[in-house]
């Protein structure tokens, strides 16, 4: 496939091709530890400057990968439950992750704004068990393009941080109430990375990270509970296998205070079951 046009996007959808790029970085290395040819392909098909735009960094390439792999995982071990499951991506950008843990059965729906699933879709057209939806994730919606029947895990990769705190709460509570049984993986960066990205601070001489109002530290997770009863159960997902030094230092900054308790995040929410819940994917 030919290159499609140089992207026009603004400063928060723009970051579908900062991740994308770094994945990229990644996937090139002999020793990668994030397989993602298909991200290599876009990369290679899509006209951006992606080097000069946001510079090549082995660390931070090697960070995002394994931020990537801890939402691989979850996806990987629900389908392993849930065969024929619903995975519903929130603020999807130009992620690949079904090329990378697909099983063959489930149905997949990524969710983002119009422009972006515009740009999505040529790159990454639509198959039978993979749709795109061109809507604000944040507006519930959504919801109802969803087949309840079927057990459900909604991702919400890089997206809840450029979100003002309040809808965070909505939305996590609105997955709460409309998929019982079902479960959430967000990610969050910590308050002092917010803060420097709201000073401006986070910056390179081509790039501008956009500002981040949601944050948490991973100390306070168990806070998410609050966000509505149906919350029944929050849970860490810690990376794993990373290389070299940063392989080392990982447990280190995983369970020794201060950094364990100010480091980015994933955890998975867990939604009670409901009464009607049906047993389509069973």
């Amino acid at each position: 496939m030919s290159s499609v046009e140089r992207p026009e996007l603004a400063a928060v959808p723009e970051t579908a091709l900062w991740t994308l790029w770094q994945r990229a970085v990644e996937a090139r290395r002999p020793d990668a530890v994030l397989r993602d040819p298909k991200a290599v392909d876009l990369v290679e098909r899509i006209d951006y400057p992606f080097a000069e735009r946001f510079g090549t960094s082995g660390l931070q390439s090697h960070l995002q990968a394994l931020r990537v792999g801890c939402f691989d995982r979850e996806v990987a071990d629900f389908l392993a439950r849930e065969p024929r499951g619903t995975v519903v991506c929130l603020g999807e950008g130009l992620e690949t992750q079904y090329w990378r843990v697909d099983n063959g059965r489930a149905h997949w729906l990524s969710v983002d704004l119009p422009d972006m699933v515009a740009l999505r879709e040529r790159v990454l057209p639509p198959g039978p068990r993979r749709r795109c939806l061109a809507a604000d994730a944040t507006d519930l919606g959504w919801a109802d393009e969803v087949d309840r029947d079927r057990a459900v895990l909604v991702t919400a990769q890089g997206l809840c941080m450029y979100l003002p705190p309040a809808r965070v709460k909505a939305l996590i509570a609105g997955c709460a109430d409309r998929f019982p049984g079902g479960s959430m993986v967000v990610d969050a960066v910590p308050r002092w990375f917010a803060r420097l990205t709201v000073s401006g601070r986070m910056r390179t001489a081509a790039y501008q990270v956009p500002v981040m109002p949601w944050a948490m530290d991973a100390g306070e997770r168990d806070g998410l509970r609050t966000a509505s009863p149906a919350v029944t159960a929050v849970r860490d997902v810690r990376p794993t296998g990373g290389r070299g030094l940063l392989g080392a230092l990982l447990p280190l900054a995983l369970t020794v205070p201060p950094l364990a308790a100010h480091r980015p995040s994933v955890t998975v929410l867990n939604f009670a079951e409901g009464p009607d819940r049906g047993a389509g994917s069973r």
